[in-house]
């Protein structure tokens, strides 16, 4: 069925196809769904009774990724099997694979199959990352969600939705299609902005999660207060409602996206115990805030695609102690080609010129873009002013391995060398649909070798 609508849609002239492309995607998302019997529905024997798989979905802008592989480690570590699917990993049980397609959710067919895989090898629990695009293609819409968790929400992808507003309303979906639902839950970060959308569908109040590291307004929900943060590069301590956890990610969008999963988890009868426990052995996503440490110097391996994201990994770098006081901060990053978010490019540049010493401008994804055309464009961004106008070095190196080797070569004691862009991801995507199979951490480690 997946060949036979494939075809179709080859047959069809482009301006027709762009018509009824909504039908195509319901379609498709319809027949993957019934292949497989839907899976995310069957009910089966869990503990002597007769259940279906619990599914969550994590939404939002940044963190995802890290949540939904927080909340499978925990629920796994207190002995409730569990599956994921997200931008990175695969996982069922302790068992854990590369998701080497570059989607954060899989095609129809090919998501359906995993969830049938999980509910087939007795997980309890599918964490799904859910993203705007799989919502827009209807990969959503045969998934029986029972759960869904907000991270964040900040610009992306606005040229494939056309605004920020109907970016949001994509995401926003997922919880009209969890309020539905009897005994659904919500979990909900308090302190972004557009969070009241997220918790416009109205889930009852009782299974509402939320928390804050500020002061929100009383009455949402069951609601959990984060206090006394303590930072270093080894690691990260804070309070949840007078609960210390203790863990061995940094920054603090990774308090926020350990929070969202605690909250979670919490809301599934886990007790603070067993979470607290887990927390102290959890694990990053592969190049998610990935610290590879030296005698004289620190690399961070991260995925940071975006301004908003990339700022937050830079003060990580700072309160953490990655670098030392005086230590430099020698940055290289790219932006991604293929017409794809073009408003970050300079966005990205200013960032970098605020927190940087030195930059290295580099490729990414660039598509069928010149990568020397977007390095330019970012590089338009990176104005300086006053007494480090005179220090900030920027440095254009479009072969990306070339680029970190030089930023590797350019670290003294106590700096810290910040790679973004590619984070864990196993390709890099060039013109004429080429991929080139890519490993950021293995090339610094080789060229720290070296």
């Amino acid at each position: 069925m997946e060949q036979i609508l494939r075809i179709i849609k080859k047959i069809i002239p482009a301006k027709i196809f762009g018509l009824v492309q909504p039908v195509y995607h319901f379609c498709l998302a319809y027949f993957g769904a019934l292949a497989y019997g839907f899976p995310s529905r069957l009910r089966r024997s869990f503990g002597g009774q007769a259940k279906k798989m619990f599914v969550v979905g994590v939404t939002g802008t940044k963190g995802k990724s890290t949540t939904s592989y927080l909340i499978a480690q925990i629920l796994n570590s207190a002995g409730i099997k569990t599956g994921m699917a997200t931008t990175v990993l695969f996982k069922i049980g302790e068992k854990e694979w590369i998701n080497s397609s570059k989607q954060t959710m899989l095609g129809r067919f090919q998501l359906q199959r995993l969830l049938a895989k999980m509910a087939r090898e007795g997980c309890k629990y599918a964490v799904v990352e859910t993203s705007s695009e799989g919502i827009l293609q209807y990969r959503h819409a045969f998934i029986d969600y029972d759960a869904a968790v907000f991270t964040n929400l900040s610009p992306e992808h606005i040229e494939r939705h056309g605004s920020f507003e109907n970016y949001r309303e994509a995401k926003v979906k997922l919880f009209e299609k969890v309020a539905k639902k009897e005994n659904s839950v919500g979990v909900y970060n308090l302190d972004d902005a557009n969070v009241g959308y997220f918790l416009a569908p109205k889930i009852p109040n009782q299974y509402v999660f939320t928390s804050s590291l500020k002061l929100p307004a009383s009455g949402i929900g069951n609601l959990y207060q984060i206090t006394k943060i303590k930072s270093s590069s080894s690691g990260t301590s804070f309070l949840l409602n007078n609960e210390e956890i203790k863990m061995p990610l940094i920054g603090k969008f990774n308090i926020y996206n350990a929070v969202a999963a605690i909250c979670f988890v919490l809301s599934q009868g886990v007790e603070f115990s067993e979470i607290k426990k887990a927390m102290t052995q959890i694990k990053p996503p592969p190049g998610r805030l990935e610290l590879i440490r030296t005698n004289g110097f620190n690399v961070v391996v991260d995925y940071a695609h975006e301004p908003a994201s990339l700022e937050a990994v830079y003060k990580a770098v700072i309160e953490s102690k990655i670098k030392s006081p005086k230590g430099k901060m020698i940055c290289l990053f790219g932006s991604q080609g293929g017409g794809r978010d073009k408003w970050k490019r300079q966005a990205m540049g200013r960032v970098a010129a605020e927190y940087c010493n030195k930059i290295i401008l580099t490729n990414e994804d660039p598509y069928d873009e010149p990568p020397i055309e977007i390095i330019n464009q970012v590089g338009e961004g990176i104005v300086v002013t006053g007494e480090k106008s005179n220090k900030l070095v920027v440095y254009k190196i479009i072969d990306r391995e070339e680029a970190i080797k030089k930023a590797i070569s350019l670290a003294g004691k106590g700096d810290a060398v910040v790679l973004t862009g590619k984070g864990g991801e196993v390709w890099m995507c060039v013109k004429d649909g080429k991929k080139i199979p890519w490993d950021e951490k293995k090339i610094v480690e080789e060229s720290l070798g070296n």
